[in-house]
């Protein structure tokens, strides 16, 4: 008997010492880790990646830095990432374009987005619908009255041509039948500026950017494109149970590595990452900004970006986006 234990035992071993060999263990850079962020500093996509890096330098030794690369809707910085060496000393955290968007709205881009190799995504903020005051309805179903009746006439900011806001706007228009005339601003602020102006009619925005001129009275906030209330504006109902379904639109914002990124670099960037979205204190700032933490598995990552990937396409080209 007991020699059969230790036979056992010994199988045992064997299959575990060349699962080992399979998948080895993750060796910890020499040098420091960049996170790139493809936008500029002081918006959402630089302030939650600022927030999760304080919590995850225990898993870095030799450092994690944010590095802002902006320019070109994300690509610049989305580049030099699809370039970098795949050993865990450079990551890319950014909201959709780079990742799932821009290779439909750009006639071309120096990566290929399908290779991205997903770790997490770090949250999720919905976009809102936010009018500006005075505007003659006060709720989805008038609202969309209103657009029907009135063809053409109402105008609606975006953060650019092929951003969100103007894919968002997109969608609804392509779900309710009805038109609208785009103004495209460069940037949030300046298209917030202008709705509180009343110089454009409604702006669909991400929580995080329009919550304080709604709060503060500037601006009305009458619809949440998820498929829940947000914590934020539980007054406010979603599109989905204002009887516009399909109308969902989030601004994600995710963490994915080279092409070639080895598993168990995936896997220690992913473990410390999700280690750090499920504190309190992280969660708290992350409700500031509006965000939900999400900290999903790589492969449930992948699976939603391919699918937003696939959604956003079908909407750039039927509403026939594109960016020069």
């Amino acid at each position: 008997m007991q020699a059969l234990l230790s036979r056992r035992a010994a199988l045992v071993l064997a299959a575990a010492s060349a699962a080992a060999a399979r998948v080895p263990a993750f060796a910890q850079p020499s040098r420091s880790t960049k996170l790139i962020v493809p936008f500029p500093a002081g918006g959402t996509a630089d302030i939650l990646p600022r927030i999760l890096v304080e919590k995850v330098r225990g898993a870095y030794p030799a450092g994690i830095i944010v590095d802002n690369r902006s320019g070109a809707g994300g690509n610049i910085g989305a580049d030099l990432v699809a370039h970098a060496d795949p050993d865990g000393t450079t990551l890319l955290a950014s909201p959709p374009g780079p990742i799932a968007i821009n290779h439909h709205l750009y006639k071309s881009i120096n990566f290929d987005p399908t290779k991205w190799v997903p770790v997490t995504v770090i949250a999720t903020v919905p976009n809102v619908l936010n009018l500006r005051k005075g505007f003659p309805a006060t709720n989805i179903a008038d609202f969309i009255a209103y657009l029907k009746a009135n063809p053409g006439k109402v105008t609606y900011a975006s953060q650019g041509n092929g951003s969100t806001s103007h894919l968002t706007a997109a969608l609804f228009m392509q779900l309710t039948g009805t038109q609208m005339v785009h103004v495209p601003y460069k940037g949030t602020a300046p298209a917030l500026v202008d709705l509180v102006g009343g110089q454009v009619d409604l702006f669909f925005d991400n929580i995080s950017s329009s919550l304080p001129f709604h709060t503060g009275g500037k601006t009305t906030i009458i619809g949440v494109a998820d498929q829940k209330r947000s914590p934020q504006l539980p007054q406010v109902p979603t599109f989905v149970e204002s009887k516009v379904p399909g109308m969902v639109a989030v601004t994600f914002f995710s963490l994915v590595a080279p092409p070639g990124t080895p598993q168990d670099v995936v896997a220690h960037a992913n473990k410390a990452f999700v280690s750090a979205l499920q504190q309190e204190d992280v969660k708290k700032k992350f409700a500031e900004q509006g965000a939900t933490p999400a900290g999903w598995t790589p492969e449930k990552t992948g699976e939603f970006i391919r699918a937003e990937t696939e959604r956003w396409g079908r909407v750039i080209k039927s509403a026939n986006v594109t960016v020069e």
